[in-house]
């Protein structure tokens, strides 16, 4: 992959006149460290005070002029650019080991308070379709715009037994086909991704590693997220029953379907687990000029430039 380009590339020998810069003050710089008599005529033009704010003024000049070059050159690099259109399918596990409260105040409330932060990290043209899972699965909110109605949904969720993921990926793969065709492109579907957050194993239904396969097929990535400690547990008949996470499976999920796995065991770490997937599926990476970001680089340094030159020539009460 090419970091970077120049769609001027010629416009690069202009990089000449800063090197100038830089080896004529360190002409200067040496001369004025020798011990004869003739740096006396050289020494007007380096004043003795303060030689570190000399050196600083100069070096931000020169990297200032470098940066100013590179943005004349026209660079060009991968970039984000923000997706115009997407639907995402949050996927929560809601079965009775989301109860256990080694995630204060416990798994499943903490999962309802991130995922409903994550809806405000998407670009508000993002389709978002809410599927929960136990036993089995069901589409809750159908894909849609509407955040409060998957807010809301995702605040009423209820715990139920068993743990079927495969099935979960499956409902998800449905309300993906629920999403209407992309206007400026009619008869595909925008891209999709689901996030499925849980903190166990299958133990019923279809398998999920066919259907991380039979979504990586329809090109739908699914990032999961195995929340909780090892030491979780709940308490079944007064006695308390471990539910560790299943690392493992999770992983296998995400590789299989071209996604990414991610572990969290507290909410603040649930919560940059979901930002940095709104950062994943929110953008593309595109390789385009990225002339502006050089410019603001070589402004950024020319301020500083005048900052430390004033500082440098300023005679302070």
């Amino acid at each position: 992959m090419t970091l970077i380009a120049f769609g001027r590339p010629g416009r690069l020998w202009w990089l000449l006149v800063p090197l100038a810069f830089l080896v004529v003050y360190l002409i200067v710089v040496i001369w004025r460290r020798q011990p004869r008599q003739s740096r006396n005529e050289l020494k007007s033009l380096l004043p003795s005070s303060r030689p570190w704010k000399q050196h600083l003024a100069m070096g931000l000049s020169v990297v200032s002029m470098v940066a100013m070059v590179l943005a004349f050159a026209q660079p060009k690099a991968y970039h984000d650019v923000p997706r115009d259109r997407a639907t995402i399918v949050v996927a929560i596990d809601v079965s009775k080991s989301m109860v256990a409260t080694d995630v204060e105040p416990s798994r499943l409330s903490a999962a309802k308070t991130a995922a409903k932060d994550f809806l405000g990290d998407l670009p508000p043209r993002f389709n978002v379709s809410l599927v929960k899972f136990a036993a089995s699965a069901q589409i809750v909110v159908p894909p849609t715009t509407d955040r409060a109605a998957v807010s809301t949904a995702i605040s009423n969720l209820q715990v139920l037994p068993s743990t079927a993921i495969g099935e979960g990926i499956y409902s998800s793969l449905n309300a993906l086909k629920l999403v209407p065709d992309d206007p400026k492109h009619p008869g595909q579907k925008p891209p999709a991704a689901i996030v499925l957050l849980s903190d166990g194993a299958t133990n019923v239904g279809r398998t999920s590693l066919q259907a991380a396969k039979d979504s990586g097929h329809e090109h739908v990535p699914v990032y999961t997220i195995a929340y909780g400690t090892a030491s979780g547990y709940v308490v079944e008949g007064g006695q308390r029953q471990p539910v560790p996470v299943n690392h493992y499976e999770l992983a296998a999920v995400a590789k299989a379907s071209g996604g990414e796995k991610f572990s969290a065991e507290s909410l603040g770490q649930l919560s940059d687990v979901y930002k940095s997937i709104a950062e994943s599926v929110g953008y593309d990476k595109v390789f385009g000029e990225v002339t502006d970001k050089y410019v603001g680089v070589a402004l950024a340094l020319m301020v500083l430039t005048a900052v430390s030159v004033v500082t440098l020539c300023a005679r302070w009460p």
